[in-house]
């Protein structure tokens, strides 16, 4: 009999059932669309040969003039620098407070640090300067067991707190012994988005004095950043937090850390470079600079040209200020070729340089397309896509559009067993373009139920803008830079019960867990820190088909052998044909198969019967992978019953 080519058009379809997905695919993991086929997504080694602390928020790359590679990325604890496969900490120091003293025991590796009523929490992270210690073979400790490193807090009391060392006291220990600085942190914010209770939570007057709350609908939003160059330079925000800089043309400059802005506002949303005009641009930030109690949510200012420095407005500068009126804070901000996109909750905004005496033109382009986090939003082919605050998907290309999408449902709604964004986390919802495949990915949390936020982001869509097509994925990642710097993408995956390994820590725990740091699209494994490979168990199923004449699952059909059709098939695939009489049958109901696919595979001889069919197609072992070509099988008429 001849053979019957079952046609399936490229894209997940999540809108429609099994059945009414026709010639369509419905479900799938770890596989993008090329050319209008299926295929499994490039492999991802670790780099970098450690991990690093907290879930990374924020990720950059970018060249110094010397044509040097590096990456930025903002954890809830630090920032780091990734350089030439290593982890530099550049995290800025908040005040240092000195006076410290030490108490040590032999042959442990807990110090108590002495200092009356320091301000200090469980959980920061500091350093020790001017570390002056007793002789006499009082401590087996030097100087450097102290300045080298940073250290977690691990216990605190009012006047003292207490730190772990790399190595055990081998001396006969100290009680209140030697001096020191300690040089904490800049505070980043919390490792997840959580709710906020007492009267201290959220904005001043949000709760009435004196009230504290036992439940809260307040939500904090996490630690994060926002990271951008200026020039060679990096400028990194901690979110409603300071503007730092850090130089790489500096003398040694992984060995210096992120310094203070002079003149920046002191608490900002985010910040941008505004990159065909050179000013830098802070958004939801102060009205007074250097008052944080002043800071606005929807107001903006922006630097004099080609300095950084200077945010006061005079008649011979371009510095100035500007406040939106719709919408409750400013989300997001993109710079795009010639234009800065700006995002509310609520809308969006054009801001483009018109130069003196305005410097900016700043005109809302639309309405009802929030954004629905701060890393949500990116740039690629010329314009900006984003993920909305009330569902869908938005372009910005002169006018706002709505993105048409057939797994919008999937992605932004819980309903049965359907695991929809968890809004509780939505500020960790992180977006990025990987242009090697023209693909704007959302990676996104799901599966936790509102009021109790996630930790990381566990599940993805990508939509592939030239092929106007979308694809679902359980690739999990907290943040993700494209391919403009380094070779390939680079993105990190958050462990939340791992304590980091990066070598400058002492004594950390796994309380905030740790960020570890992938080169993508390398390969066709799973490549762990130690070498270790896993496959990437990719697949994708189709919707269900009858006859391709006299159908509509009325006749039975009978399948009496197929043809594999892959492209670049290395090692082995799986497909496996599921048969149903009745649309509401499982998708396990009658089962053909799993048959193993080679290079060599001609055909595969089968007898099965049912109204209605579906395949899926998937691989299981290491070093395989594919594309998928046609379904071309011997389907024929089996009676009506």
């Amino acid at each position: 009999m001849p053979l019957t080519n079952v046609k399936i058009v490229p894209g997940i379809n999540k809108a429609d059932t099994p059945s009414g997905a026709e010639g369509q695919w419905i479900d799938g993991d770890f596989v993008r669309f090329r050319y209008g086929q299926p295929e499994k997504i490039g492999g991802y080694t670790a780099i970098g040969g450690e991990t690093i602390a907290g879930p990374t928020r924020a990720q950059h790359t970018w060249n110094d003039l010397e044509g040097r590679r590096y990456a930025a990325l903002g954890t809830s604890k630090a920032l780091y620098i990734y350089y030439e496969d290593k982890f530099y900490d550049i995290t800025p120091l908040a005040t240092a407070i000195t006076g410290a003293t030490f108490t040590s025991t032999n042959g442990s590796d807990i110090i108590t640090v002495n200092k009356t009523t320091h301000p200090l929490d469980v959980g920061e992270y500091i350093t020790f300067t001017a570390v002056s210690l007793p002789g006499g073979g009082v401590t087996g400790f030097t100087v450097a067991d102290f300045e080298s490193y940073t250290f977690e807090i691990l216990t605190i009391a009012t006047n003292s707190f207490t730190v772990r060392m790399k190595s055990n006291e081998s001396g006969t220990g100290m009680t209140a012994a030697g001096s020191a600085s300690i040089n904490p942190y800049e505070e980043i914010g919390p490792t997840i988005q959580t709710y906020g209770y007492g009267w201290g939570t959220g904005n001043w007057s949000r709760l009435a004095w004196g009230s504290g709350t036992t439940s809260s609908t307040i939500i904090l939003d996490p630690g994060s950043w926002s990271l951008d160059n200026f020039g060679e330079q990096l400028i990194a925000t901690i979110k409603d937090g300071k503007t730092f800089t850090w130089n790489p043309g500096a003398s040694n400059p992984l060995d210096q850390r992120a310094t203070i802005m002079v003149g920046a506002p002191t608490s900002s949303r985010l910040t941008i470079t505004s990159d065909r005009d050179r000013h830098v641009v802070h958004f939801g930030t102060e009205t007074t600079i250097g008052d944080v109690s002043t800071q606005d949510p929807m107001f903006i200012r922006f630097s004099d040209q080609e300095n950084y420095n200077i945010y006061q407005p005079t008649s011979i500068n371009t510095a100035g200020t500007f406040r939106l009126d719709t919408g409750n804070k400013i989300v997001a901000a993109i710079s795009g070729k010639d234009y800065n996109l700006i995002l509310t909750d609520q809308a969006a905004y054009q801001m483009q340089f018109v130069g003196p005496p305005f410097t900016f033109s700043i005109r809302q382009v639309g309405s009802n397309c929030g954004c629905i986090g701060q890393h949500a939003a990116v740039y690629a082919d010329g314009k900006v896509f984003w993920m909305g605050a009330g569902g869908g998907f938005f372009v910005f290309d002169g006018t706002v559009k709505l993105l048409p999408s057939l797994v919008e449902d999937f992605v932004f709604t819980t309903t049965g067993s359907n695991e929809g964004i968890n809004y509780s986390s939505n500020e960790i919802i992180y977006a990025s373009h990987n242009s090697l495949f023209n693909e704007l990915v959302w990676f996104y949390p799901a599966g936790t139920p509102s009021g109790n936020p996630a930790v990381q982001n566990d599940k993805s869509v990508v939509y592939n803008y030239v092929e106007n097509n979308w694809s679902i994925m359980t690739l999990a990642r907290s943040s993700y830079a494209d391919a403009s710097t380094y070779d390939v993408p680079y993105a990190t995956e958050y462990n939340s019960t791992d304590a980091p390994t990066i070598s400058n820590l002492s004594g950390a725990t796994n309380t905030f867990g740790s960020s570890l740091y992938y080169a993508q699209e390398v390969g066709n494994n799973e490549i762990a820190l130690n070498g270790t490979e896993t496959a990437i168990p990719a697949y994708i199923q189709s919707g269900d088909f009858d006859l391709p004449t006299g159908g509509d699952g009325e006749n039975m059909l009978r399948l009496s052998r197929f043809l594999p059709d892959f492209k670049n098939l290395q090692g082995n695939a799986v497909v496996t044909i599921f048969l149903k009489n009745y649309p509401v049958d499982s998708g396990t109901s009658s089962q053909l198969g799993p048959f193993t696919i080679n290079a060599n595979t001609e055909k595969i001889d089968t007898r099965a019967r049912g109204r209605l069919a579906n395949i899926k197609i998937q691989n299981t072992a290491i070093n395989e992978t594919w594309r998928f070509g046609t379904f071309r099988a011997d389907v024929n008429p089996d009676g009506k019953r």
